[in-house]
């Protein structure tokens, strides 16, 4: 928690910047925010809302993009209904 920033504004900027590192190919610092990302939208706004789906979408894709298939398959079969 930072002084002055709410807690979806620091989730909208970890979500920016693993963006910004899998563009560097800095891929597990990317998974790692994505994952703290979805974390805390699951804590925000529980497991059916579109906004911690999309973050459940990005931290897939992370997985994915290390050639993690099955971390990433596990994790798409939780979201779905």
């Amino acid at each position: 928690w930072r002084l002055g920033d709410s807690e979806e504004h620091i989730l909208i900027t970890q979500t920016n910047l693993a963006i910004n590192y899998d563009l560097l190919g800095r891929r597990e610092e990317a998974l790692s925010l994505r994952r703290k990302v979805y974390t805390g939208c699951l804590k925000r706004s529980g497991e059916g809302h579109e906004r911690t789906l999309r973050a459940a979408s990005n931290y897939a894709s992370s997985f994915t993009g290390l050639k993690r298939f099955e971390e990433a398959r596990t994790l798409l079969r939780k979201t779905m209904p």
